[in-house]
């Protein structure tokens, strides 16, 4: 276990002793509520769907607060409680119907209106690659390049080797290549 790993269980062991639970989750839910509502989204493709998933992870992580080890960082419990939490609502019977949505991410300022429009374009167009994925696939690139997780926390997350996460890694990248580059040839 690593240093900072041992300093986070030792705090929050000494915030959830200490003090009210009830802080301890709101400070969670302010830290990491935005990024565990985006991957409930990126798993389930809806947004009202998203919140009850990010709702019941708050509420898993509300009730096991104690039970962290500290062995991973406070953003892969999250994020592997929340992908549990998504997979047990999307196993329901009564949810079929996925929605295909794609993402629009702000780049900053461009020089040109021109040139925003386009850079919204082109990452729309590569968010609906991505999510056009297969689940394992589009799973992998969206903890690589969204939440920015290194492979052994991916592995983590998704309780697969770091071999695996590689594999999948590179295979969904040239996914996207071939969808990038079959849309290209449409248009043309």
């Amino acid at each position: 276990m690593e240093t900072t790993g041992v300093h986070v269980l030792k705090h929050m062991n000494y915030l959830s002793e200490t003090t009210d639970q009830k802080a301890v989750l709101h400070n969670l839910m302010e830290a990491y509520g935005n990024d565990v509502w985006n991957y409930a989204f990126t798993i389930c493709r809806n947004t009202d769907l998203s919140d009850d998933i990010t709702q019941d992870s708050f509420l898993k992580v509300y009730r096991n607060l104690k039970t962290f080890r500290g062995e991973a960082s406070m953003k892969t419990w999250l994020l592997t409680i929340t992908r549990n939490t998504a997979y047990d609502y999307l196993r329901k019977a009564f949810w079929r119907k996925v929605t295909h949505v794609g993402f629009i991410q702000s780049t900053g300022t461009s020089e040109s209106a021109e040139n925003e429009v386009m850079e919204k374009l082109n990452a729309s167009d590569m968010w609906k690659n991505v999510i056009s994925l297969p689940p394992k696939y589009r799973e992998i690139l969206i903890l690589h390049a969204h939440y920015q997780l290194s492979t052994k926390e991916i592995a983590a997350v998704l309780n697969i080797s770091e071999g695996t996460v590689k594999s999948r890694l590179h295979r969904a990248r040239l996914k996207v290549i071939e969808l990038k580059e079959r849309t290209t040839l449409e248009l043309s």
